[in-house]
């Protein structure tokens, strides 16, 4: 596979990061002042900043910060810090210098005047670099993440069967790509998806400690480096390319693109079949089993229910001459755009003619109906995911100590284990082996008896929407409590996974 199929330039999501000051709280805007402080114990949207890069050289580069609003990190002549507008061409800029134990410092450009915290407050006062103004950069995208390593053109892959982890995957369609990147006392634990942890001895082990925690350098572009701390890199090493800690990579070996896991789908026609890529390009229900060639990633733009189906060979669906669909598009070609279509957790597509795709008597996909019926709804399954990790407005969905029942507003998230029941129906098992269950509000609790029906459908690349078993959608509450209670889908109903 062609690196060119599989790289792209980073989504900004995953340019934001949050700022930890050394008293351990994030660099936070309050919108009721319009002021900029660093109390915040938690990585929330307010805690969010993109960094936009107008110069970079070696181990550092010109930036400014943008919020989440939109709005920018700004520093006035009496070092005082607010939020808005940029006034000139260097106002709001900073020098951003990447230190070796992974910290950053921001230097007002106009002042040159270092950013700092003196545990609450934040502003540029002093142009004499100490402790105060260092900041640890913790990337803000989803915690389920894939590692591309640009130097080898592959991505890390987890063997559970061997306890390694090799960085030899060309297509990162497999579960065993995906890791959740744990952030905790300053370090970073990278989990498997059969949930074990990358250790200092190159091996998988069942828990976290610390021969687990890796030190992170970031660079913006979702570049990052993971360090034991006393000199040793995590790189791919030999000719199996063994992820493993060393100390002599050569040509940037140590860096590495950090992305969302990907979502990869199997696609199940009326006869129970896979559509599989067959002879190349052509696509066919023919398989009743999955294979590589049946995977197909989901590509969804957040803002309209226009879809793209990538095949493992690199290409997208299409519509060609005669109705046929097959799998040689280009990204930006229309006739690779579908529009989506839900129906009790089954999947219906409509090409750019109008007209829906079925499988017609030879098992070919064809862009033929117009109007859909049972052999134009497909059965959708995530193929790369066994496990949710579901983000909302205000958090993660997770347990608390402190509370019996789900919350959605946690820093760190509990895995939803997925047992497929139905095409688009799952049981959701919590991490103990229980079920979910629901009460008679709307809330949930993590310790059922009974598998519960959850259906779920797609509403971006790695967006979704859940109906309860109650037949109301889950959302996320301020309060922090997980609910069960809506009719409609609200901004509050879609969840990041």
């Amino acid at each position: 596979m062609e690196e060119v199929e599989w790289t792209r330039r980073p989504k900004p999501e995953e340019l934001r990061v949050g700022l930890i000051s050394w008293a351990g709280s994030y660099l936070t805007f309050e919108a009721y002042k319009n002021t900029v402080t660093a109390t915040a114990k938690g990585l929330g949207r307010r805690q969010t900043w993109e960094i936009l890069v107008s110069n970079e050289h070696d181990a550092q580069a010109v930036v400014r910060l943008r919020g989440l609003q939109g709005l920018y990190l700004l520093c006035e002549a009496d070092g005082s810090l607010c939020y808005g507008r940029p006034r000139t061409s260097h106002h709001g800029c900073f020098l951003l210098r990447f230190h070796r134990n992974g910290k950053w410092t921001l230097q007002c450009i106009i002042s040159g005047r270092y950013l700092e915290s003196d545990g609450e407050d934040v502003f540029c006062n002093s142009r004499v670099l100490s402790a105060y103004h260092m900041w640890t950069p913790r990337p803000a995208l989803h915690v389920h993440v894939i590692l591309y390593s640009p130097v080898n053109h592959c991505y890390a892959r987890a063997d559970p069967t061997m306890g390694r982890v090799w960085v030899d995957a060309p297509v990162p369609c497999l579960e065993e790509c995906g890791f959740l990147l744990h952030f905790q006392d300053g370090c970073y634990h990278l989990e498997t998806s059969t949930h074990f942890f990358l250790s200092h001895v190159d091996r998988l082990v069942p828990q976290p400690s610390a021969q687990t925690a890796f030190h992170m350098q970031v660079r913006p572009g979702g570049l990052v480096a993971l360090s034991d701390g006393e000199g040793g890199m995590l790189y791919p090493q030999g000719t199996r390319l063994l992820l493993g800690l060393g100390s002599n990579p050569h040509r940037g070996e140590e860096w590495f693109v950090l992305q969302r896991c990907p979502t990869w789908v199997s696609l199940r026609s009326k006869t129970r079949k896979f559509l599989s890529i067959i002879y190349d390009v052509e696509v066919c229900a023919a398989s009743e089993h999955i294979t590589p060639m049946s995977l197909f990633q989901f590509e969804c733009d957040d803002e309209s229910p226009s879809l793209q189906l990538r095949a493992a060979n690199g290409c997208y669906l299409a519509q060609r001459r005669h109705r046929t669909v097959v799998a040689n598009g280009h990204p930006m070609e229309p006739d690779t755009f579908f529009r989506v279509h839900w129906n009790c957790g089954k999947i219906i597509l409509q090409s750019p003619n109008g007209r829906f795709l079925g499988i017609i008597d030879n098992g070919l996909l064809m862009a033929n109906a117009t109007i859909p019926g049972p052999n134009e709804e497909f059965g959708i399954r995530l193929a790369n995911r066994p496990f949710l990790v579901l983000r909302g407005r205000y958090g993660y969905v997770g347990t608390s100590s402190e509370h019996d029942l789900m919350k959605c507003n946690m820093d760190q998230p509990d895995c939803i284990h997925l047992l497929p029941c139905r095409q688009g129906i799952y049981h959701f098992q919590a991490q103990g082996g229980s079920f979910w269950s629901i009460t008679s509000f709307g809330t949930f609790r993590p310790w059922g008896k009974f598998a519960l029906n959850f259906c779920i459908e797609l509403h971006g690349s790695n967006l979704l929407t859940v109906l309860a078993p109650n037949g109301f959608y889950m959302r996320s509450d301020r309060s922090g409590t997980l609910l069960a209670d809506s009719e409609e889908i609200t901004k509050e109903c879609i969840w990041e996974f």
